[in-house]
């Protein structure tokens, strides 16, 4: 009887704890549930909020928002209000909402003009509207002197693609002239299509960045470098790269920046035409060649002279950054990261009497866009089990500094920095039936975002102009860099109610027009009604994600899977 009474209560005890582990799973799969709120549940993104933030921010009283000027002190004092009105915690482990950003201001000026000269010819090219030129150097003075011309092709070292634009011709001392973007390769099978293997096709690679290239002409001592510019595969016309010769930005590296080519900038297309014509060379014949693995550098037969002075300024500038501190105790100290640049290019020059850049869309929206996801976020049932940093940052226009200094010197470890969302523009023109992804496939946040897609009933769809490299030129790439799995969309093109052509024609009109100029401002045609949407969609993205049960990866083939694999133990 003892023995049966004994087995009778064993059994029993097996399942009461049978029951429990039930209930104990059960009850974590509706807490799960609970977690991952539908994209209809989610708090509503109010536009007219968003549309005032970006009046404020892209007035004239902000200057045009540039680093190190009163536009800064201001943008940075609402961002604070903002972030305090909003009930956020400092984002700053020292208990501020600021991180300091150490820069150089460097302003250039023509003390020797850009001279070519041999073959018995000289010409003197004019600066801005011919040639373009800048230093990163930190010092008063700069200076090429009878430097030897060499063409290099697009200026690509790419061991995997068993691509060499250099062929083991030292360039030291020497100034090169690269092709804008990456080696654009026919099929060899189908002429009228890319080389899918090489490159990534279309779709431009790091390599054709222009910053690539002035890093890889550091990497070989090039005394010199420049870029043809063609406004096509670049994305934007001249006047965007006339506008390095004003006041810019840099982070200081140990050696003051001497590692650098003592003078980086670019050419017009007429004037690369020139200085080839110059040198007895046909550009177009030599921009044919440089599409294929044989090419090898080519001697111009010509030197170049040029001289800058130099008048610099360092300063600390500001990345602004608040907190939502996570509901889980135990999943708090991981992050999910929302990103966009406050900063604009400043005051310039007056056209027909306006100075200021206001830079309404870039990226004033993109900061009151975040601003009201913040809100959102802060009165979301239940609150986010990972913690939330909205993180504003400077220079961006600058060569995405303050998003650079935040991803080597990130405020909270980087292998507890679950992902990185950025808002870079927003859509201002209304609702589309699908979403643009920048660098489409990269990692599973995509599959987070076309979740909440369907619920809204759109679609996803690539970046139809990758092969201008959207991917490399806003901030999620610094998180990217690091291994930190980065999010960035853009907007549709399928308008509700509009054309089908529509959405590319206000995209192109956007980038003729208003990119990076003056004329950047709130126009009487925006509804953000497609602005408030997508928003929606990155909150349910981001609020997902801190309370999944894993970290989202990088997906096999992508170029940054190996350092997030690697920072979170050789996973």
């Amino acid at each position: 009887m003892k023995k049966l009474t004994v087995v009778a209560a064993l059994v029993a005890l097996s399942t009461a704890c049978a029951g429990q582990a039930a209930d104990t799973a059960q009850a974590a799969e509706q807490q799960q549930q609970q977690h991952q709120l539908a994209v209809a549940d989610m708090p509503t993104i109010d536009q007219d909020a968003i549309l005032e933030r970006i009046r404020v921010l892209s007035s004239d009283e902000f200057e045009g928002r540039a680093p190190g000027s009163r536009g800064e002190e201001l943008t940075v004092k609402y961002l604070l209000d903002e972030f305090q009105k909003l009930g956020l915690k400092p984002g700053n482990p020292d208990g501020t909402f600021i991180q300091q950003v150490p820069l150089v201001g460097i302003t250039g000026a023509e003390a020797q003009p850009f001279t070519v000269s041999g073959e018995g010819k000289k010409r003197t090219f004019k600066y801005r509207d011919e040639v373009v030129a800048f230093s990163q150097r930190v010092t008063a003075s700069v200076q090429i002197q009878n430097s030897e011309l060499v063409f290099v092709g697009y200026g690509v070292t790419a061991p995997e693609y068993s691509w060499d634009d250099f062929k083991d011709v030292d360039v030291k001392g020497k100034t090169i002239v690269v092709l804008v973007n990456d080696p654009q390769v026919p099929d060899p099978k189908d002429p009228s299509r890319l080389d899918d293997s090489l490159f990534n096709g279309r779709a431009m690679t790091y390599y054709g960045r222009w910053t690539y290239k002035y890093e890889e002409a550091a990497r070989r001592g090039a005394a010199g470098v420049f870029i043809v510019h063609e406004t096509k595969p670049a994305g934007y016309p001249f006047p965007v790269v006339q506008g390095f010769l004003g006041e810019r930005f840099d982070l200081i590296s140990d050696d003051k920046n001497m590692g650098r080519a003592a003078i980086q900038g670019w050419f017009s297309l007429e004037t690369a035409r020139a200085i080839f014509q110059m040198g007895g060379q046909d550009f177009d014949a030599l921009t044919k060649q440089a599409i294929t693995r044989e090419f090898r550098p080519v001697p111009l037969g010509l030197q170049a002279s040029m001289g800058l002075r130099q008048t610099m300024r360092t300063l600390d500038s500001q990345n602004v950054v608040a907190k939502l501190e996570g509901s889980d105790p135990k999943l708090r100290d991981e992050y999910v990261v929302y990103t966009a640049h406050w900063d604009h290019l400043g005051t310039g020059e007056p056209v027909n009497g306006d100075t200021v850049f206001d830079g309404a869309l870039d990226n004033a929206s993109g900061v009151a866009s975040v601003l009201e996801m913040a809100r959102a976020l802060t009165q979301i049932k239940p609150q986010p089990r990972r913690s939330i940093l909205f993180l504003m940052v400077t220079a961006e226009e600058q060569g995405l500094l303050g998003s650079q200094h935040y991803a080597t010197r990130p405020l909270y470890p980087l292998e507890k920095t679950v992902a990185n969302i950025n808002v870079d523009g927003v859509n201002q023109w209304g609702r589309t039936r699908d979403l643009t992804v920048i660098g489409m496939g990269a990692s599973e946040l995509d599959d987070y975002l076309r979740d909440a897609a369907q619920e809204q009933k759109r679609t996803l769809r690539p970046d139809p102009e990758a092969e201008k490299g959207f991917y490399y030129r806003s901030d999620h790439f610094n998180f990217a860099k690091v291994g930190v799995p980065a999010l960035y969309i853009d907007s549709g093109v399928e308008y509700i109610g509009k054309p089908a052509e529509y959405g590319q024609q206000k995209r192109d009109e956007y980038t003729s027009r208003d990119y990076h100029s003056r004329s950047d401002t709130i126009k009487p045609d925006w509804d953000l009604t497609g602005a408030a949407e997508d928003g929606r969609l990155l909150l349910a993205v981001g609020y997902r994600v801190a309370n999944a049960d894993r970290f989202p990866e990088w997906k096999a083939g992508s170029e940054f899977k190996a350092r997030r694999d690697a920072m979170m133990g050789g996973k």
